[in-house]
């Protein structure tokens, strides 16, 4: 039965290796290059273009002499280089990621690199078949399309094997090494299991996803530094010296840019970066805080101050990636909380379906340094955040832009949008640098018309930061962001 199959059972798998190998590709270059979309379209287009050549390739190969046998070795070295790509990508990331500042080009060529040398051998597989299969000119077109509707299929099965069950569950070297044992087993299928190399490389394979674990372990504890997978993130945690208290700290990042989070190992347990104690004006603006809103979560360093700030009052935090809130109970010190109520969803599917009221809704939602989700920056984002709010509420939207200039393009457009739906929209710097240069920015949004008071500063924090309050007039010189159009990361990617 598999015999009679076995031409529809290579293009089934080989479809569904090149579609994890796709989305694990992400997770490959996120650490050097972030998970923006530049870094999406160049994978997809480096992809779907190595693909083309190689049915360009298959296609005339296979019409000179079809042979399983060449099928077979058209496979496995696939299945080499998809293993190539697992063990050689620190080598070729670290100088792309170093040597070229524009994204883009780091990002194609990155892609070139790593996935472009075996999608073409598995572009290759489905004509190559096809010649294989082919016994009756009158049934070509059957043949074609049956072959190609199962390779399609492969590929459908391999996106949600990828999503939902693979990536989540392993790293994501773990999961090309697998995906490269398994082009060996099936190469080894078709030509019979007669090629002893093949044999031992089977077994070279084995004994890496064997022992990789334990190199894992053994790097972690030498370094301090964990790696780990979650849906949604390539995660590292490392220790660090904070720049400004020279105390010793634990770190997470997401990003290859910046540190997202990060808390004290020893002393007084306060919150590492000065952009979130900027949160503690939301006591200043409303001195009876009963229920907020944190949309990101990512370590939890916030929610755990403002507990302790406000010991009668609720926070309510969305975090769309469960993985980030487990690493935060085991390392951060994040702990339950009848106070705390954890939602691990979308922010804006939560904004969508909400039917609480809050005195403040905290937006700190980053996919990484240099990305922010589009949609939550928009003018239907923005109306759902004001129908949470109480009648006194407010938004307290962190991001990174400058003010003016090029660089400022994303402020001024958020500026903009905040200003179409709140009567009251204020930006704050929270180090006083250039406006031109990015920057840890603050907005405030009120949902009253009453002007608030920005001078009386009862303690030297809260006098420090309202006296980053920005002045001078902001150009509305820049349109709307919408659902239907809001090219957030083009304005981020001139700010970086």
């Amino acid at each position: 039965m598999i015999k009679k199959y076995l031409l529809e059972v290579t293009v089934f798998v080989c479809g569904a290796v090149l579609m994890i190998f796709e989305l694990v590709g992400s997770r490959i270059i996120a650490p050097y290059l972030g998970s923006s979309v530049y870094v999406w379209t160049s994978i997809i287009g480096v992809i779907m273009g190595s693909l083309s050549l190689g049915y360009w390739i298959g296609g005339k190969i296979s019409d000179k002499r079809p042979l399983v046998k060449t099928l077979s070795l058209l496979i496995l070295i696939a299945s080499f280089l998809i293993f190539l790509t697992a063990i050689a990508k620190d080598l070729i990331l670290a100088p792309i990621g170093t040597m070229l500042a524009q994204i883009e080009l780091a990002s194609v060529l990155a892609s070139i690199l790593l996935f472009a040398p075996a999608s073409v051998c598995l572009g290759m597989v489905s004509p190559y078949a096809v010649k294989l299969k082919m016994n009756d000119i009158k049934k070509s077109g059957s043949t074609v399309g049956n072959l190609y509707a199962i390779s399609t299929v492969g590929s459908i099965t391999g996106t949600f094997l990828a999503g939902f069950f693979l990536i989540p569950i392993f790293g994501s070297i773990q999961i090309t090494v697998i995906i490269a044992l398994v082009l060996v087993l099936l190469s080894l299928l078709l030509s019979r299991f007669l090629v002893f190399p093949k044999v031992a490389l089977v077994i070279i394979l084995l004994m890496v996803i064997v022992i990789k674990p334990y190199m894992a372990a053994a790097y972690e504890l030498q370094t301090g530094i964990i790696d780990r997978d979650t849906k949604y993130n390539f995660v590292r945690i490392f220790p660090g010296i904070d720049y400004d208290t020279k105390r010793k700290t634990l770190n997470m990042m997401f990003d290859p840019t910046a540190t997202q989070s990060a808390i004290f190992t020893e002393g007084e347990d306060d919150i590492v970066f000065g952009y979130a104690k900027f949160y503690r004006l939301a006591g200043y603006f409303n001195h009876d805080i009963k229920k907020s809103l944190l949309i990101g979560g990512a370590a939890y360093t916030y929610p755990r101050d403002y507990l302790k700030k406000y010991p009668e009052a609720t926070l309510d935090v969305v975090e769309i990636d469960e993985g980030l809130t487990a690493l935060a109970r085991k390392y951060f010190r994040l702990k339950d909380d009848p106070r705390l109520n954890i939602f691990h969803e979308d922010g804006r599917t939560f904004l969508n379906n909400n039917k609480n009221k809050y005195d403040v809704v905290f937006m700190d939602a980053f996919q990484s340094v240099s990305t922010i989700p589009y949609h939550l920056t928009t003018v239907e984002a923005v109306q759902k955040m004001s129908d949470a709010l109480n009648d006194n509420g407010m938004v307290m939207v962190n991001t990174i832009s400058a003010i003016d200039g090029d660089k400022g393009k994303f402020l001024r457009a958020e500026y903009a949008t905040f200003k179409s739906i709140f009567p009251q929209v204020y930006v704050f710097r929270t180090r006083i640098i250039k406006a031109e240069d990015k920057q840890n920015v603050m907005m405030l949004a009120f949902k009253s018309t009453t002007k608030p008071d920005f001078t009386g500063g009862t303690t030297p924090e809260q006098t420090n930061y309202l006296a980053g309050l920005w002045t001078k007039e902001i150009a509305m010189d820049m349109p709307l962001l919408t659902d239907d159009h809001a090219p957030v990361d083009f304005y981020i990617r001139q700010a970086f």
